[in-house]
């Protein structure tokens, strides 16, 4: 399921914004600069590089510490939104994000967590099929917190959609009650609404490391609000709505690539062969 709202201008100026995108020299040096996202003016997620041939990426980082949920929007967030520019929830959530063109997707997702370097992990298996480990760690990129895969799709024969959905803090963090009165529900057919904002990454690789040379698409909902009700439908393998603000001029991604997304979104789910 997808619905697509019309393309809004949301968001406060970057200073009174609790969340916003940055950059900053890399942590080890004088490498590139970091694109970061920041809560509070703290780091919280370092993501793909700027260049587009770098691997994607979604890294949590030490000052990842706190979720955004509002308190005014619990009662229409309960059941299953209906309505992709429903104007009470987006205007509330808008409040926290820095000014910017988002466009809202009304999205039905069935998460799946993983675990870096477990099975189904997009760092160790489909990534490193195309760009190979990393040469300096000799490692795959690890993203430092467990995450929701929801849907992947082919793009073209050379390119592959990958969604997921980010926590902002870890599924450990969740108090076990409220997941499991969500679960609860879920097993009597309720479906609730999470809110996140979301990037859309292309990244290709600039020489072939690995067995696929191919396109990643990268798309990445940040929770703001849901984080009990992903691991809900996570442990009860139920579906949840998810309202995605995509933040069009913080993406990785052209214009034309971005108009894209809803029908790729809406094609049925395939994976990729990866040839490892």
């Amino acid at each position: 399921m997808i619905k697509v709202g019309n393309p809004r201008s949301l968001g406060l100026p970057v200073p009174d914004a609790r969340l916003h995108f940055g950059t900053e020299r890399h942590e080890t040096g004088g490498g590139p600069r970091r694109r970061l996202l920041m809560v509070d003016d703290d780091p919280a997620f370092e993501l793909s590089f700027y260049c587009g041939t770098c691997p994607f990426l979604f890294r949590r980082l030490e000052t990842a510490t706190q979720k955004l949920s509002l308190e005014s929007v619990q009662e229409r967030l309960a059941g299953a939104l209906d309505d992709p520019d429903d104007g009470g929830v987006i205007d509330a959530f808008g409040a926290l994000l820095p000014e910017g063109e988002y466009l809202p997707l009304l999205l039905g997702v069935e998460p799946r967590l993983v675990v870096p370097g477990q099975e189904g992990d997009y760092f160790s298996d489909e990534q490193v099929a195309t760009w190979g480990i990393d040469q300096f760690w000799g490692l795959p990129q690890y993203p430092h917190t467990p995450y929701y895969r929801t849907f992947e799709t082919a793009v073209d024969a050379d390119a592959h959609l990958y969604e997921f959905v980010v926590p902002m803090v870890p599924p450990t963090w969740n108090e076990r009650e409220r997941v499991e009165e969500y679960v609860a529900l879920m097993e009597q057919g309720r479906e609730s609404t999470a809110v996140a904002i979301s990037t859309l990454d292309v990244c290709q690789p600039a020489l072939d490391l690995g067995d696929d040379p191919s396109t990643h698409w990268g798309l990445t909902h940040f929770l703001l609000d849901g984080h009990h009700k992903l691991e809900a439908a996570a442990t009860a393998g139920g579906p949840v709505r998810l309202l995605s603000l995509l933040a069009l001029g913080e993406s990785l991604a052209g214009a034309e690539d971005s108009a894209r997304l809803p029908a790729l979104r809406a094609r049925p789910r395939s994976t990729r062969a990866t040839g490892t």
